[in-house]
């Protein structure tokens, strides 16, 4: 496969995927209290990376271990700088600009431990095997290119991956989402990607990318508990 088809065949699919995933979770809810709208979605976003990963080994070089505790403090401390300077510089321009600082919807439907599980946990791993495991990876070929940013080499796979993911959150316009929310959720997520696929990329294996993504969400964990402590 070409470089090039790498790069088309790689988003369509991770389009494709999203959009199903996205569409099956809001049609279709388990009548359990317990499990929000997403699990559908990020279930179903799971199992068919699984399925692509498996059925297009040919072309997707995919590797997940278990990572050395002392290897994984990077990118959890990078991941969680990220979150706190990205949210607090965004809400200084929302601010700035006058709009009104918007909370992810998620910390108004959920319970702490639902987002512990769904968000924290569930969300991460479906979405780093899908963006990173899948698409970072179908692209491997072409990291001999890229920029430098902070003295870092970021390689066309980890900023296409990063650049998807965080387009991909647009979906939240559907929950009535403000536009400077959307655009501070953009920005998080896609540093947030850049970062799990440097770090992904530099240990040739996905569960740093997982554990990135990981750091970034423990920000709303610890959001929904101050939320319910102060309701």
């Amino acid at each position: 496969m070409k470089n090039n088809e790498r790069i088309i065949y790689g988003i369509i699919i991770t389009i494709v995927v999203f959009v199903i995933a996205t569409f099956a979770g809001s049609k279709l809810h388990l009548n359990i209290d317990f499990f929000p709208y997403s699990f559908v979605t990020h279930s179903l976003m799971l199992i068919l990376s699984i399925v692509l990963i498996y059925g297009l080994r040919k072309y997707v070089n995919y590797k997940i271990a278990l990572p050395q505790f002392i290897k994984t403090l990077k990118p959890i401390l990078f991941g969680l700088l990220a979150t706190i300077i990205v949210n607090i510089s965004m809400t200084v321009i929302t601010k700035t600009l006058g709009g009104k600082v918007e909370a992810h919807a998620a910390l108004t439907k959920m319970s702490p431990l639902q987002i512990f599980v769904f968000v924290f946990i569930y969300a991460s791993i479906a979405e780093e095997i899908l963006f990173r495991g899948f698409l970072m990876n179908i692209l491997k070929p072409l990291k001999a290119k890229g920029i430098n940013i902070f003295n870092r080499n970021i390689s066309v796979p980890v900023l296409i991956s990063a650049v998807a993911f965080g387009l991909g959150h647009l979906i939240l316009i559907t929950t009535g989402a403000g536009g400077l929310f959307l655009l501070r959720i953009v920005v998080f997520t896609t540093t947030l990607g850049l970062i799990a696929g440097y770090y992904q990329e530099k240990y040739e294996n996905n569960a740093f990318a997982i554990i990135v993504h990981m750091a970034g969400n423990s920000m709303g964990v610890l959001g929904a508990l101050l939320m319910n402590l102060n309701a």
